[in-house]
């Protein structure tokens, strides 16, 4: 019997063999040190876990509608008012399992078979599998270390054709922990405007940015860029709440009401003990995120510091997220135990066989001349984990 052809057309994570490397070698008492962490290494603070209790307590336990509750809803709209300036009702939310069912929904309301969607690299991996599922093709723009992962204008004119249908904007990124400045965002929007195509921004990461920076939404620019763009955001990075699964769209009417159509068939509504824990997050002291924030902050300085010793690699400074992309290209071609180290796949595996240390490769961000480090991890962590990057980098022929 055959499968899918859709289904078969998704890539395989080149992320899996490292991983499943790793927790091997953690399973056989091994002192494994992990910047591969996409969360935080936080607890969910307690006051919205005991709101979770209370919603079960008092039976929050059925069925709610599809695209999330009303209480959820206003809340959301309260939060990207107080922090984002944008004002949007609560029917143009919807509500779903995480940001990314929460990105799932939006391309398969936007985009038709044969549809191009622009993603600007390095990028997550998961965007060009979500293109993918609905149908569409991506299509990718690269942005240089040199300018700080920022796109430029001209590539992103380069890429557009009449097939165009979004582009993908994540800031701050994942995997670069670059922001983008108001200049490169106002860039996009007019180009979008220009050739009439959808904005999808990922915002997932927009409270954790460091120096006094402050994140703009690209939604915020102008009404049309307001119009045309899907914001995407969730609970999990900001609040520690990964497991809980809770993301949410903010866009036009018209859209949220086919997302929510979509999703009604699909996994009908999210969790609803979570649904009511997310309110308190939403509206309850938010002391401990800012905790969380300065903590992460002194790991990012700590972080960039010690890259930046080792001879041979380097980085840039991250102005949000938990992620460095640390730069190995002047050590491809190198040798170890008679093996090259044709790429940064080839660098990660022989990383954690010699020096138990797991990084993620830049080939699954498109991007083989880096290793991404996550500094959701202990200061000692990341101290004994770059001080064996450091060691394995002094083996290398």
């Amino acid at each position: 019997m055959q499968l899918s052809e859709k289904a078969l057309a998704i890539s395989p994570s080149l992320t899996l063999k490292i991983t499943a490397m790793a927790k091997d070698m953690k399973a056989r008492g091994l002192d494994v040190v992990g910047f591969g962490a996409g969360e935080p290494d936080f607890d969910t603070p307690q006051h919205i876990k005991d709101a979770a209790v209370e919603a079960i307590r008092i039976g929050m336990t059925k069925y709610t509608p599809a695209s999330g509750t009303l209480e959820l809803k206003k809340a959301v709209c309260a939060n990207l008012k107080k922090n984002h300036d944008l004002s949007y009702g609560p029917d143009q939310i919807v509500i779903s399992n995480g940001a990314k069912h929460s990105l799932f929904n939006a391309f398969q309301a936007i985009v038709n078979p044969g549809d191009e969607v622009l993603i600007i690299s390095p990028y997550w991996l998961t965007y060009p599998e979500l293109v993918k599922m609905a149908g569409g093709i991506p299509v990718f723009v690269e942005a240089k270390e040199s300018n700080n992962f920022e796109p430029l204008a001209e590539d992103i004119e380069a890429a557009v054709t009449e097939r165009t249908k979004a582009i993908i904007v994540n800031n701050p990124s994942n995997p670069c922990g670059c922001m983008y400045s108001q200049k490169t965002l106002e860039n996009i929007a007019e180009i979008a405007k220009r050739h009439d195509f959808f904005i999808v921004s990922d915002e997932i990461y927009g409270e954790l940015v460091y120096d006094g920076k402050k994140h703009l939404s690209i939604a915020n620019l102008s009404d049309d860029a307001y119009t045309r763009t899907i914001l995407v955001n969730g609970l999990s990075k900001t609040y520690a709440m990964t497991g809980w699964r809770i993301g949410y769209t903010a866009s036009t009417a018209e859209i949220a009401k086919v997302m929510g159509s979509y999703q009604s068939h699909a996994t009908s509504n999210p969790c609803s003990v979570a649904q009511f824990a997310g309110v308190e997050a939403l509206t309850g002291p938010q002391d401990e995120i800012e905790k969380m924030r300065e903590e992460f902050n002194e790991r990012r300085k700590l972080m960039v510091k010690l890259v930046n010793e080792i001879d041979g690699v380097s980085c840039v400074t991250p102005m949000g997220a938990f992620y460095v992309m640390m730069n190995i290209s002047k050590l491809k071609g190198r040798r170890l135990d008679g093996e090259e180290i044709k790429g940064s796949v080839d660098f990660a595996e022989k990383l954690l066989e010699k020096k138990l240390t797991a990084v993620i490769p830049g080939a699954a961000f498109g991007a083989d001349d880096f290793v991404r480090l996550s500094y959701a991890i202990s200061r000692e962590n990341i101290e004994k984990g770059i001080g064996r990057i450091a060691e394995f980098v002094k083996m290398l022929g």
